[in-house]
């Protein structure tokens, strides 16, 4: 998958919003009702890296794969950077992206989550 398929995938999701933080961050977030579930670092020399959260499990699954690191300062919070998503198993990192959305959403409200049907 390349990188603008992803960020597709990422901005389809319902209620997804993107948000581009300029310097020092320099990321590109995917949130919904403010729940970050993935971004993109955006600036050299990570640019296009991608990070998302995952359940503690696939955590160290995740990690032991080549290519999937902890995320910089989330990975204590099961946070993972993929370094080349266009490396990484298409069908396997919509998944992933999928679960993120949905833990970000499990952490909403009932009624933020009854404003995203």
């Amino acid at each position: 998958m390349k990188t603008d398929e992803l960020k597709e995938l990422c901005a389809a999701l319902p209620g997804a919003q993107a948000v581009l933080y300029g310097p020092p961050s320099n990321i590109l977030v995917y949130a919904v009702s403010g729940k970050k579930f993935a971004y993109f670092k955006t600036s050299m020399p990570e640019q296009w890296r991608f990070s998302l959260r995952a359940s503690a499990g696939r955590f160290i699954e995740l990690t032991d794969m080549p290519g999937v690191k902890p995320a910089r300062y989330m990975g204590r919070f099961h946070w993972v950077t993929i370094v080349d998503v266009a490396q990484f198993p298409a069908d396997y990192l919509a998944e992933l992206v999928q679960d993120s959305y949905a833990r970000a959403v499990a952490g909403l409200t009932r009624a933020q989550r009854a404003a995203l049907d």
